[in-house]
């Protein structure tokens, strides 16, 4: 009976862990001032790339009695979040400038992108972003986007959050 307990009360940790992770991310919240659909052109102002990695490796020896010694499954990948949005945007009929020109300031918006925050969800994190929409004319915030996002690593957060903010906000 004791090991029947026993395997029910880690069985529900078990359970609390796994579900306490896979709770929905938070709703993207969009503040629009003006219809960005009015601008033509985007400016994507530099980010830095992240690379981020997820995995284990046993190294030498180890391992349970020598058993699955040596072992590793590491997973590296990179993101440029300017990357991400002007792909982004593309996809939603922006021309990308790689400079700002006067001649084409009136129908141009400023993107710029930050990191706003981080929380954990369970054994994961999740990573939040916001990005900002200024014209480039009147240097006024058109709108803004933020959501979370999270992967396998935090290149995958930050890629997820970035299409889930750009996507409420052409949605509506």
């Amino acid at each position: 009976m004791k090991i029947k307990n026993l395997f029910l009360l880690w069985g529900g940790a078990l359970a609390a862990l796994l579900l306490g992770s896979c709770g929905p991310l938070r709703t993207p919240t969009v503040i629009k001032n003006a219809p960005v659909e009015n601008y033509r052109y985007a400016y994507v102002t530099e980010t830095q790339a992240l690379t981020s990695s997820t995995g284990y490796s046993n190294g030498n020896g180890g391992g349970f009695m020598g058993l699955f010694s040596g072992g590793t499954n590491i997973t590296t990948k990179t993101v440029n979040p300017g990357d991400v949005i002007s792909g982004e945007l593309a996809k939603y009929g922006f021309v990308i400038l790689s400079e700002l020109t006067p001649e084409q300031e009136a129908q141009t918006v400023i993107v710029n992108y930050g990191e706003s925050g981080s929380r954990k969800r369970g054994i994961k994190e999740a990573t939040e972003v916001t990005i900002q929409f200024i014209s480039a004319d009147s240097k006024q915030l058109i709108c803004s986007c933020t959501a979370e996002g999270q992967g396998q690593t935090e290149a995958d957060n930050i890629r997820e959050a970035i299409r889930r903010a750009l996507s409420a906000l052409f949605a509506q």
